[in-house]
């Protein structure tokens, strides 16, 4: 491991991933951090496996072409359940993080043992997030509410949330578990968080939403300190993005306006 200041990798098929970098920031210091909003791809959630797959490649394969970079985040669940394992095999030297949804947490705190868990079509069928459930499953005796959520993420990239089509999907969407007395939901992919607002109003009533930016925070901290990294210091970022993006969410989301370079 360099003397220097560690390099972070950290991408996601759009602006969801700035969620897991608002909490990586959080927590940790003293890093280089490189972010790659795959804007020309997405949303991942409606892809091929394969296609994600190569995407996840292409991109690791820049961090560490132009960064040198010593750890990368998996920031998006959908390119986690396509690629997590085939990077491990090809990058077995590079701390590898990925994402995968807060079932374990919903499943200790919920209350009424209904949880939901709203994510894209490709989490939802993977094996990995399959895996996970069954896994859990005999932590506590709980229904789950899985609703898969094509176009919501287009909506989030493209500041149409509140639009009358989102809201009507959304509507039928979260419908059901307001119904069934849902009192926590799993929020299955980086984008969601976005949404959560409008998902606890249409809620209408107190509710739990969980995403995983604070454990890939965590867990992050903990594989860079077993590397000798001290965390005290400054951390640099830098903002790529292969397409269109909407600065207006970029803004909403960091709190303020970044240069973001096109690759």
């Amino acid at each position: 491991m360099r003397n220097e200041k560690l390099k972070v990798g950290v991408f996601d098929s759009g602006l969801g991933g700035l969620t897991v970098v608002q909490a990586l920031k959080q927590v940790i210091k003293n890093i280089e951090l490189f972010y790659i909003a795959d804007t020309k791809h997405a949303p991942y959630g409606e892809k091929t496996h394969a296609e994600i797959l190569q995407y996840s490649l292409d991109i690791t394969d820049y961090f560490i072409k132009h960064h040198e970079i010593d750890a990368l985040v998996v920031a998006c669940n959908t390119a986690t359940s396509a690629a997590i394992t085939t990077l491990r095999e090809k990058y077995p030297t590079l701390i590898l993080v990925g994402t995968e949804p807060a079932i374990k947490p919903a499943i200790e705190q919920t209350k009424t043992s209904n949880v939901g868990v709203l994510a894209t079509p490709a989490t939802l069928s993977g094996d990995k997030y399959q895996t996970l459930v069954e896994t859990l499953s005999s932590m506590k005796q709980v229904k789950l509410f899985e609703q898969a959520c094509p176009g919501l993420v287009e909506h989030i990239e493209n500041a149409t949330l509140e639009s009358r089509e989102c809201m009507a999907l959304l509507e039928t969407w979260i419908s059901p578990m307001r119904d069934e007395d849902v009192d926590t939901i799993v929020l299955g992919c980086t984008h969601y968080p976005l949404a959560s607002e409008v998902i606890k109003k249409m809620m209408q009533k107190e509710v739990i939403l969980l995403d995983s930016g604070k454990a890939i925070a965590q867990r992050l901290l903990m594989l860079l300190r077993e590397k000798g990294h001290k965390n005290e210091g400054l951390l640099h970022e830098t903002f790529y993005t292969t397409g269109v993006i909407d600065q207006k969410v970029v803004k909403r989301l960091v709190g303020r306006d970044i240069k973001l370079i096109t690759l």
